[in-house]
């Protein structure tokens, strides 16, 4: 993914023809700085898309980042400052969306890693990312604590429900021998809804099976039954579907070994952060 490029779309989309405010109101040899300081705590991320929007636009802006992604903050934290020409302003809302919107992802996955402690459970993204900005997002649940469920389509196999509802069982035993003969397969992992699935999965022989929308005493069942296995049998387990802050512990604690959860990227809010004007003119 090129950043600069996703950067000058994100600004294109802004500004169009020309800001016409900050033009009506400020001269064009005016001289400013501003900072983005933090109004809550939280994990920072996003901070070099953040500065690419203010220099990309204007070269003669120039910015210095306070922070590195993954740095903790609390309200008064200062991330960036840039100083320049009157197309701070135009920058900022561009500028701001990209902070405000990876650290609340980078946020949210630390609290999911936090209520999580304790177990050997590591936290997992899916592909429930906005379009365009998966690799952005991947990066922020990894300064947060989680892990990359997988990129994409291409660089690991997860057999869902809907491929085994269109092609069957044993069209998925099939399945899973050819994809181990291709090259650059991470893992594969199955899909299943019911102890009985997991069973014909066990059977199978993948890395992983995923237990999706099962309750907590289905997934426990589940755990004994894999952990029964010999460990050169033995797939690991990952737990899906309407995970949050407050069964995640429980779930954690239940002997999964992965818990992916969608909402650390597509439900993330956004960190509250401000773009200020320190001073309203250099010279």
């Amino acid at each position: 993914m090129d950043i600069k490029q996703l950067v000058k779309l994100a600004l294109q989309e802004d500004i169009g023809s020309g800001d016409i405010t900050t033009e009506a109101l400020l001269p064009a040899g005016g001289k400013y700085r501003a900072c983005a300081v933090a109004k809550e705590s939280g994990i920072v991320c996003g901070i070099e898309p953040a500065a690419l929007a203010f220099t990309l636009l204007d070269g003669k802006i120039t910015a210095a980042k306070l922070l590195r992604d993954g740095d903790p903050v609390k309200p008064g934290t200062r991330i960036l400052e840039v100083c320049g020409g009157r197309s701070i302003f135009t920058a900022e809302r561009v500028a701001l969306n990209f902070l405000q919107h990876l650290s609340g992802v980078a946020t949210l996955t630390s609290r999911f890693v936090k209520a999580a402690e304790g177990t050997a459970a590591v936290i997992l993204d899916t592909r429930k990312t906005t379009p365009g900005l998966r690799e952005l997002e991947k990066r922020a649940v990894k300064c947060g604590g989680g892990f990359c469920h997988r990129m994409g389509l291409y660089d690991a196999a997860l057999i869902k429900d809907n491929h085994i509802r269109a092609a069957g069982w044993k069209r998925v035993a099939a399945a899973v021998e050819e994809l181990r003969s291709r090259r650059g397969v991470e893992f594969i992992e199955i899909e299943a809804q019911s102890l009985d699935e997991v069973r014909q999965a066990v059977a199978i022989g993948p890395d992983i099976i995923l237990l999706d929308n099962l309750p907590l005493p289905e997934i426990k069942k589940a755990v004994r039954l894999v952990h029964a296995l010999p460990p050169a049998r033995r797939p690991q387990l990952e737990i899906s579907g309407g995970v949050n802050l407050d069964t995640v512990g429980a779930l954690a604690r239940a002997g999964t070994d992965r818990i992916s959860v969608g909402r650390i990227t597509h439900s993330a809010p956004a960190l509250d952060i401000s773009l200020e004007i320190t001073d309203e003119a250099l010279s």
